[in-house]
């Protein structure tokens, strides 16, 4: 595929090293997704919480309604 590699790689080598790499950049990615998406729930649930304490449904609505969108 790639010919001889000046450094002595050959082809397995360098394919094992891109994969290595893209596995990285996806890590990290998923990472990130994770993370702002936990920050935007927990934005989500904070605006719902005064809402609905805004609405005088505290207490059991909101803990329920809560764990029904944490699924």
């Amino acid at each position: 595929m790639f010919g001889s590699s000046p450094q002595g790689l050959d082809d397995e080598d360098v394919t094992n090293e891109l994969v290595d790499w893209f596995n990285n950049v996806d890590a990290t990615y998923r990472a990130d997704l994770r993370e702002l998406n936990e920050l935007n729930f927990a934005r989500f649930d904070a605006k719902l919480e005064q809402r609905l304490a805004a609405l005088g449904i505290v207490g059991t609505a909101v803990g329920v309604v809560a764990l029904l969108l944490r699924r």
